[in-house]
């Protein structure tokens, strides 16, 4: 059998001794079916002559085994003659790319050094909680079952865990909650930031939770009890607190543990805290005056301000020539007060009061009329739907 052709001084001396300058040209095994015939097997050669492709059979190999052929093959493609496939079977294959990039980004973003420091059975068990949770979320004991399918059992060792173990590295990590919470305000708070607060609710399956209590249920599964769960967060929207609190919880009464959060725990000094009037009411923004560097967005309800305008504080005419408007109330002292017009608000009421009004003119109308039908005292009875 000859050898591969060689380059030598810029000529390409082929099989039969014939050099061709300027051209390079590789030698490969191809394969042509027949129709009615074994395929055959040839030792062909190509090169290039300008914009063309040109190639030539050297030997025809159908004579060949297979094994010597596919030999030649990796020796044509400078590869190893023994091929990783013939020295390895595939017994088992478990899916791991997911797998890998959630842990990746767990330990770009320090989630896990953020939960503890040093590597523990228990924060492995959280972690795998953690990734488990984003992919596929289950019950605690179907977690513990789907991390045999994936290689994240494997990965942080948790392949053998038992449902008891995960609860109780639950337990382990909220003894670890107002740590976790600390660097995670030292990380995203600061002086003079913005903390966002909101308040939410799930409802509850079962009778042995203490904080199940039946309440204003968000969820629309009504009948049912609920739990109350408050999350602290940043400007920017990423959590940084979260309390949780029995079901009949007022919103209003949760407003007190942020702030104890942001200023005791946390060391802020100077702090705004957003909130709708249903968060933040008048009870609150008193006890929030006793707290130093404490401030507070929030807005007035419709009785304050219809109390504004009637004692004149707040004139309509204000919004003739400007939508914005700052005033001051003996009844808010040390507060600013922001008036805003919103025409498309204003819009939407005047086609709701006008609707109405025709509702109401066209169901008198009917009225009137049945009242004129009314014969010897008898009454007719409107039924109204």
């Amino acid at each position: 059998m000859y050898g591969r052709r060689v380059n030598v001084n810029g000529a390409v001396w082929d099989l039969y001794g014939e050099a061709r300058r300027g051209t390079v040209a590789s030698m490969f095994i191809d394969t042509v079916p027949n129709r009615n015939s074994p395929p055959a097997i040839l030792l062909r050669e190509s090169w290039r002559e300008g914009r063309i492709t040109r190639k030539r059979t050297l030997a025809n190999l159908s004579h060949w085994p297979a094994h010597k052929v596919e030999q030649l093959r990796r020796v044509l493609r400078d590869e190893p003659l023994v091929g990783p496939e013939t020295l390895f079977t595939v017994e088992r294959s478990v899916p791991h790319g997911h797998i890998e990039a959630v842990l990746q980004m767990i330990r770009r973003l320090e989630v896990d050094t953020m939960i503890a420091a040093r590597r523990s059975r228990e924060r492995d068990l959280v972690v795998a909680l953690l990734v488990e949770r984003l992919i596929q979320p289950s019950s605690k004991l179907a977690t513990t079952r789907l991390w045999k399918t994936t290689t994240l059992g494997d990965t942080l060792g948790v392949q053998d865990t038992d449902v008891d173990e995960v609860y109780a590295a639950l337990d382990w990590l909220r003894a670890r909650q107002p740590a976790i919470q600390q660097k995670l305000a030292a990380r995203h708070l600061h002086d003079d930031g913005v903390a966002l607060y909101d308040v939410s609710s799930s409802y509850y399956e079962g009778h042995t939770c203490r904080l199940a209590r039946y309440g204003h249920d968000r969820d629309g599964h009504t009948g049912r009890p609920i739990i109350v769960y408050g999350v602290l967060t940043d400007g920017d929207g990423r959590p940084v607190a979260v309390d949780v609190y029995p079901g009949n919880t007022g919103d209003p009464t949760t407003v007190p543990d942020q702030v104890a959060h942001l200023q005791t725990e946390f060391g802020i000094a100077r702090v705004v805290l957003i909130g709708d009037r249903g968060l933040v009411t008048e009870t609150q923004l008193r006890n929030l005056q006793a707290h130093p560097g404490m401030g507070w967005i929030s807005a007035l309800r419709s009785r304050a301000i219809r109390d504004l305008i009637e004692s004149g504080i707040l004139q309509l005419s204000l919004f003739d020539q400007q939508r914005l408007a700052e005033i001051t109330a003996p009844d808010y002292p040390g507060e600013r007060l922001i008036a805003c017009f919103n025409p498309l608000l204003a819009e939407e009421r005047r086609r709701k009061r006008e609707e109405l009004l025709v509702a109401t003119e066209r169901a008198l109308t009917k009225l009137a009329a049945a009242a004129a039908r009314r014969r010897g005292g008898a009454r007719t009875r409107l039924m109204w739907r």
